[in-house]
């Protein structure tokens, strides 16, 4: 080391003196706590990016007033959740005070908590063409918008120079990681077992699902897994893990939620068990689990084989088709959607609530390889009901619409007739669901296949086409609105 820097630095010892000074008074009684004291963390996740974290601890408090510092918490908490309880001995710990402290460590921070206070400005300087540190003790006045205002001896000075800066300790009330403070009232000597509880953000779930459909398209497999998304700010290591599906109704801020206990014992082989809690489902995971912050991490949820599906073809119609002319012998061409359903039902392979999310259906081609064709988001969806799937529009059937005749009864009702014609190049014959919906009131007058009322305002008609063939659906009907 150059003795011009061995020199600074013995300069900057002395100054800085033999020992460090915390900014704020001590507490009689300080105490502190960090994962090291951990004996178990709970998550339960909602799917409104929201979690609810249980973290128990082991700690020896001193008796009296207590002011500990609790570490290693999420830095998305919700401070109007907190809970602070004593499982060990509760009528023996109150809590005074509470309070939740976050100031993430940088330069501009440092500088704003030493207002008031001596720091030392380093700056290197050219002299006899070599260089030589200069070492200033300042005074720091203010620090408004990063330009600071310097004491130095007698004077005031702003604008001034520095290659770095020296602040003798990190302050006491500058908290570099996610603090909960707690002043407590302790009359229980020894250990004791703690449990603190909070809401925290950026913590989300969804359910993810994979149909493997079948080269027949008769069955397939359904696969779900739990996706999860840790922006909280911390890790929770070896987790006791919880999901909810369903809505959670919140308000614009977050009050604390009541204690909820892990309910039931989930099966062996790192699988989910699955209960009713209110108005939601819990999935509850039989092993612990890590969720790393900002990790997206995917757990398996369900597996189901030989799922009976059912392949629809559909046309929705428009309601303007109803209310004057229609391109007169001009046809209208629909796309032709095709959907995927099945029962989720315990005869099925299935028979449990599906939480909400996006399926991913594949298929096999020729040479065994799966093929992405198509997805869909469901809703949560309870036990035997039907789940329907959009995958996309029919390539090879083809469906066109003429509207043949339009006449106006009176200014409120008209009469129309509609030939909705459908082609398929497909080498099996198909059912074609044509969904009409119609304004206002009305009446079918004719039609050359019957119908289905599926509501006040639409019916439903099933046309078959055969294989390498086509159909006409014809039909006549009157409308007032």
């Amino acid at each position: 080391m150059p003795k011009h820097h061995r020199l600074s630095y013995l300069v900057l010892a002395l100054l800085l003196g033999p020992g460090t000074i915390l900014g704020a008074a001590q507490a009689e009684n300080p105490a502190a706590s960090t994962a090291a004291d951990q004996l178990s963390v709970a998550v339960t996740v909602y799917n409104s990016n929201l979690a609810l974290v249980r973290d128990v601890r082991r700690l020896r408090l001193p008796p009296g007033t207590v002011d500990l510092r609790f570490l290693d918490i999420a830095a998305k908490l919700d401070p109007a959740s907190v809970h602070i309880a004593s499982l060990t001995a509760a009528q023996d710990l109150a809590v005074l005070e509470q309070s939740y402290e976050y100031d993430p460590l940088s330069p501009a921070k440092l500088l704003d908590k030493y207002v008031g206070k001596d720091v030392i400005l380093v700056r290197s300087r050219l002299e006899h063409n070599s260089t030589r540190e200069e070492v200033i003790r300042a005074t720091l006045l203010a620090n408004h918008e990063g330009n600071p205002v310097w004491k130095v001896g007698s004077e005031i000075v702003t604008g001034m120079h520095w290659d770095r800066l020296v602040f003798p300790t990190l302050p006491e009330n500058l908290y570099s990681q996610p603090t909960l403070l707690w002043r407590l009232e302790n009359r229980h000597a020894g250990e004791q077992t703690v449990e603190a509880q909070y809401l925290t953000d950026d913590v989300s779930w969804n359910a993810d699902y994979v149909l493997t459909v079948d080269p027949g398209e008769k069955t397939g497999e359904l696969n779900g897994w739990a996706t999860l998304a840790n922006h909280s700010g911390t890790t929770f290591r070896n987790a006791q893990l919880q999901l909810v599906a369903g809505a959670l109704h919140r308000v614009e801020k977050a009050v604390p939620l009541a204690r909820m206990e892990t309910m039931g014992a989930a099966p062996a082989g790192g699988a989910f068990a699955q209960e009713a809690i209110s108005e939601y489902h819990l999935y509850s995971l039989s092993r612990p689990t890590t969720l790393a912050d900002n990790e997206t991490k995917q757990l398996s949820l369900l597996r189901a084989g030989g799922v009976h599906l059912e392949k629809h073809y559909e046309v929705d119609g428009q309601p303007a088709y109803y209310q004057n002319a229609q391109r007169p012998g001009v046809p209208i061409k629909d796309p032709v959607q095709v959907h995927l359903k099945f029962k989720n039902s315990q005869s099925n392979g299935l028979g449990q609530p599906l939480p909400g999310g996006t399926v991913r259906v594949y298929q096999t081609d020729s040479q065994g390889h799966l093929q992405f064709a198509g997805e869909d988001r469901i809703g949560h969806t309870p036990k035997e009901e039907t789940v329907d799937l959009q995958t996309g529009s029919a390539f090879d059937v083809v469906e066109e619409r003429r509207q043949t005749t339009y006449e106006k009864i009176d200014g409120r009702t008209s009469e129309m007739a509609y030939e909705i014609a459908a082609r398929n190049y497909k080498p099996e014959a198909i059912g074609l669901e044509v969904n009409e919906p119609f304004p206002g009131d009305w009446t079918i007058l004719e039609s050359n296949f019957p119908y289905e009322k599926t509501s006040s305002s639409s019916a439903r008609f099933t046309l078959p086409v055969p294989a390498n063939g086509a159909a006409a659906l014809k039909y006549r009907v009157r409308v007032k609105w």
